[in-house]
C-alpha cells in the first residue's frame, strides 16, 4: 500500500488545475512527482516513515506532531507544484486506441508550446522555493526527524540543493 501525501482537492484549490479537471488526468502525475520530487528531498528513511504513519493513520497522534507539521506546512505545498511540473507538459493531450488526441474546447484558443514551457517553469520556480523552505526547515530541526540522515546502502539520501541548473559544459 502507497500513501499520496497531497489530495485532488489540495492540488485542485492550490495550484493553476480547474476544479473540472478529471482526476484520472493528473493522478499519475501526482505519484509521479511524489515518487521523484518529494523522495529526492526527504530521503528513503524519512519518506518511508510519513508513508507508514498515514497508511497507519497515526500522523495526528501528538507524538507525532512534527511529522504533521512537516507533511501540512512545507511538504503538500512543494507536492502540490511539483505535480503541476510533472502535468503541465501532458495535460492538452489524450493517448487512446485511436492514437493520441489534443483536445480544445470551442470557445478557446488553444496555446503554443513555449507557452506551456512558460507555465511549466514557473511551477517548477514554485515548487523549488516550497522545496528550499523545506530543505531549510529540515536542516535547522534535523534532530526531530532522525530519518533525515539515517539513510544507508541503496537508500536514496536526501537532496540538499533544490535548484537544478542543468549541464555545464
Amino acid at each position: 500500500m502507497k500513501a499520496i501525501f497531497i489530495t485532488t482537492k489540495d492540488i485542485k484549490r492550490y495550484s493553476i488545475l480547474d476544479g473540472n479537471v478529471d482526476n484520472d488526468k493528473f493522478n499519475q502525475f501526482v505519484e509521479i512527482a511524489q515518487d521523484i520530487h518529494i523522495q529526492t528531498y526527504l530521503g528513503t528513511d524519512l519518506y518511508e516513515k510519513i508513508q507508514e504513519l498515514i497508511i497507519n493513520d497515526t500522523i495526528g497522534a501528538g507524538i507525532n506532531s512534527n511529522y504533521k507539521l512537516l507533511l501540512d506546512t512545507y511538504i503538500k505545498p512543494m507536492h502540490v507544484h511539483w505535480s503541476s511540473v510533472e502535468f503541465m507538459p501532458y495535460m492538452a493531450y489524450t493517448v487512446a486506441n485511436g492514437g493520441v488526441y489534443k483536445h480544445s474546447a470551442e470557445s478557446s484558443e488553444t496555446v503554443d508550446i513555449n507557452e506551456i514551457d512558460k507555465l511549466t517553469e514557473r511551477s517548477r520556480t514554485t515548487a523549488q522555493w516550497y522545496t528550499d523552505r523545506m530543505i531549510s526547515y529540515l536542516c535547522n530541526n534535523s534532530t526531530d526527524f532522525p530519518e533525515y540522515t539515517s539513510n544507508s546502502s541503496e537508500d536514496i539520501y536526501p537532496t540538499k540543493k533544490a535548484h537544478y541548473t542543468g549541464w555545464v559544459i
